[in-house]
């Protein structure tokens, strides 16, 4: 899962937990949205990359639009700060806060 950035000054290298933080950091700067770290899990290939995620949800959001506000945030962010292309983020909304 380890992204490895490389240009001609150098590599940097995006460790397991530091891609972990920034797809949590993404999806909870949705009102409402905490992510439950029991289950997070990304996948980084040759063709881009899958994150799975499980959210608790505050009563009374409206949960389809807090799901695609989730995605949008965490496609963004990978791709923004890590240069990663996301396939799909899937979001499973396993409680209401």
């Amino acid at each position: 899962m380890t992204v490895s950035i490389v240009s001609d000054e150098g590599t940097v290298t995006v460790t397991d937990a530091a891609l972990e933080q920034l797809v949590h950091t993404a999806a909870e700067q949705v009102d409402g949205v905490r992510v439950r770290r029991r289950r997070t899990a990304i996948a980084i290939e040759s063709g881009g990359a899958h994150v799975e995620l499980e959210l608790s949800v505050a009563f009374g959001i409206v949960l389809p639009d807090a799901a695609r506000a989730v995605q949008e945030r965490v496609s963004s962010a990978l791709g923004t700060m890590c240069g990663v292309t996301v396939n799909a983020v899937d979001v499973t909304v396993e409680e209401l806060d």
